[in-house]
């Protein structure tokens, strides 16, 4: 869980500390690389300007997680990724809850990484795609102050009615739903879907009761 909770820090990270510039125009017009850097922009905008974001407070900075990061995810379609064929066997209930469940762990996790996020920036690559191309990958890199480069990449789907979406992020060769998918398989094989479900509703309860910054780095 540490290295999901680094992975994710860093995909943070990327979303809130591109310096260059992107024109905000509504998401269903974007090119998916203007989408992320647009974000990213808005996000570290804002996070500078508010000294109680940068002190750390829980309610401000999970707002603009919810508000600038969270309706560019389409956290329904990683959270079936990352159940897999076990998703197929979940009532319709057990896939909602699992679902939202998911979401609220992501969300702490974000929040506590953009808590802490200092002197990184990201460097996006050309995008390779075509025009008609309805899923694509973003490459990037974090550039951290000591140390080489971290890649960075993002895929993104889009939708008839909601734009392009991120449904997945790959830091340094390693997919964020491949490396949940065995995590959920596990609790899976030990209490079934409701045995996941569980699970993560305990740890967002122990992430709830949590300083941001001891949430992002919990195991």
């Amino acid at each position: 869980m540490k290295y999901i909770k680094q992975l994710i820090a860093l995909a943070t990270i990327a979303l809130a500390s591109y310096a260059g510039a992107a024109t905000a125009t509504p998401a269903a017009v974007e090119a998916p690389d203007v989408l992320v850097k647009r974000i990213s922009q808005d996000v570290i905008d804002t996070a500078k300007a508010d000294k109680a974001i940068q002190a750390g407070d829980q309610k401000k900075v999970m707002d603009l997680v919810e508000s600038k990061i969270l309706p560019y995810v389409d956290f329904q379609r990683m959270t079936q990724l990352a159940s897999g064929r076990f998703w197929r066997d979940a009532t319709p209930e057990q896939q909602k809850a699992l679902s939202a469940e998911f979401r609220t762990l992501l969300i702490y996790t974000y929040s506590g990484a953009l808590s802490q996020i200092k002197n990184e920036t990201v460097e996006f690559k050309p995008l390779r795609a075509d025009p008609s191309d309805t899923e694509v990958e973003v490459r990037s890199q974090v550039n951290v102050p000591r140390g080489e480069p971290i890649p960075l990449n993002y895929r993104v789907a889009k939708s008839a009615n909601n734009g392009w979406k991120i449904y997945d992020i790959n830091v340094l060769g390693a997919w964020l739903v491949e490396t949940y998918k065995g995590t959920f398989a596990s609790e899976i094989s030990k209490g079934g879907i409701d045995g996941l479900i569980k699970a993560l509703s305990e740890k967002n309860k122990k992430l709830a009761s949590k300083p941001l910054k001891a949430a992002s780095n919990a195991k």
